[in-house]
């Protein structure tokens, strides 16, 4: 009995949203049979994220709020549900989640949605921004719940497939940025897990079909779950005002070099937002350390790295207040930062250092990679055969191997010209492609 915001229909055992009525195409499926060859096939992807009241899975914290999204092999979205979980304990840090324990109060204890989770799950592949932590949850909840089954999840790590398809990228923010992918409301579930779904779906559209189908492959149906099926409860709308810090982790770029030095960010990222290390916290960061092999030298330096980008992302405008100072003065004290560096590094830019360099002359040459971004006068189809024939490759996403973003309006503050200044990506209007396709012909 799945609750949401829309019209209701009954399907499948379970109730279904109405809202949205694109849904994946049988040819889509058979394609797949063919490839997969076998009778068996997975219904596409179950998109997950969890909010909970802490980091430590496997003893004291829960789920508090869980959200599914399915999308079909070929990257559509066919379904989307969330619901409030009662932990039948405090809440932990509700400042970065934004619920209330007047909002659980009505909410089913988690035991009570596991049959209708199963069945959402079944026959998919898992995805999640950072799959091991969500991962962790759904495991010791479902066992909590006396949930057994020897299936494995099959699962897909959007933030460990950024490191492949993007060349880096960390926080679902960052990643989505490079998409223009609109992350707006984090920290609510069914927020970060459309986006997180929109994100697959950039990355089914920009690779070939049989890079998934290791993933399916792995995919066995579920057992069902007999058990109770409580109606699902949806959090209550509301403000959401990030904090200064929330906001400056959106925009540190990636300062991994592997995928879990990745991991272990996103978690330390986590701890960082309410500018309060508790020692649960820290044990958690210590153990997820030693799980992945990140020894003490390394870890330093990932501190080091990550607090110069986010004094880098707090200077961007030009301007640090004296509370965005404390907050990242707070920060260094967590990381262990020295103080002259720290000093060093919230000391004012001075001219030079404000002022980009001159430009020295810049030639593309063929092979380069081009992104496009807004609306053009010309359809963007018809931009992109012109650049394939003078031999440029158009990509989806800004990456750092980007050479030039053009954009329908040069000062756009859209996710793509943002990681492109970022990145210190040149930024172009439509009148250059139109010079360039007038010098060619």
């Amino acid at each position: 009995m799945f609750a949401d915001n829309s019209t209701r229909s009954r399907s499948f055992g379970f109730d279904r949203p109405r809202g949205l009525t694109i849904m994946s195409t049988p040819t889509d499926r058979f394609a797949l049979v063919q490839i997969l060859g076998n009778g068996s096939v997975p219904l596409g992807y179950a998109v997950i994220d969890v909010e909970t009241t802490g980091l430590v899975a496997e003893l004291y914290d829960r789920v508090i709020e869980v959200a599914v999204v399915h999308v079909s092999p070929d990257g559509l979205i066919t379904g989307r549900w969330e619901t409030l979980v009662n932990p039948g304990r405090d809440l932990g840090r509700q400042d970065i989640h934004g619920i209330t324990a007047r909002e659980i109060l009505g909410a089913p204890a988690f035991a009570d949605i596991v049959a209708d989770l199963v069945d959402l799950l079944s026959d998919r592949v898992i995805v999640a921004h950072n799959a091991a932590f969500d991962l962790r949850f759904l495991n010791a909840e479902l066992a909590r719940a006396g949930y057994r089954t020897t299936a494995q999840f099959s699962s897909v790590c959007t933030m460990r497939l950024a490191r492949t398809l993007l060349g880096g990228g960390g926080s679902l923010a960052d990643c989505c940025a490079a998409f223009d992918i609109e992350l707006t409301g984090a920290h609510r579930a069914l927020v970060d897990a459309t986006a997180t779904a929109e994100l697959l779906a950039a990355f089914i559209a920009s690779t070939e079909r049989t890079y998934w189908l290791p993933a399916f492959d792995a995919v066995t149906p579920l057992a069902p779950h007999v058990g109770q099926r409580a109606a699902w409860f949806v959090r209550e709308d509301g403000d959401y005002a990030p904090t200064f810090l929330e906001r400056i982790v959106d925009r540190v770029p990636d300062v991994a070099d592997t995928a879990e030095q990745a991991e272990y960010l996103a978690l330390l990222e986590r701890c960082l937002l309410d500018r309060y290390l508790s020692e649960h916290e820290m044990n958690a960061l210590v153990a997820l350390a030693d799980q992945l092999g990140v020894g003490r030298a390394t870890a330093e330096r990932l501190h080091l790295r990550y607090f110069e980008a986010l004094v880098a992302a707090a200077w961007a405008d030009g301007v640090v207040s004296e509370l965005e100072r404390d907050d990242l003065q707070t920060v260094a004290e967590l990381l262990s930062i020295p103080q002259e560096m720290v000093r060093k590094a919230l000391e004012a830019p001075g001219v030079e250092d404000a002022t980009p360099p001159a430009a020295t002359g810049f030639d593309l040459i063929v092979g380069d990679a081009i992104v496009l971004t807004g609306e053009m006068l010309r359809p963007r189809a018809a931009w992109e055969a012109v650049l394939a024939d003078l031999g440029y490759v158009v990509k989806p996403a800004v990456t750092k191997a980007v050479k030039l973003v053009v954009a329908a309006d040069p000062d756009s503050l859209s996710g793509k010209a943002k990681k492109a200044r970022d990145y210190g990506i040149p930024i172009v209007g439509e009148p250059w492609l139109l010079d360039l396709a007038a010098a060619t012909v």
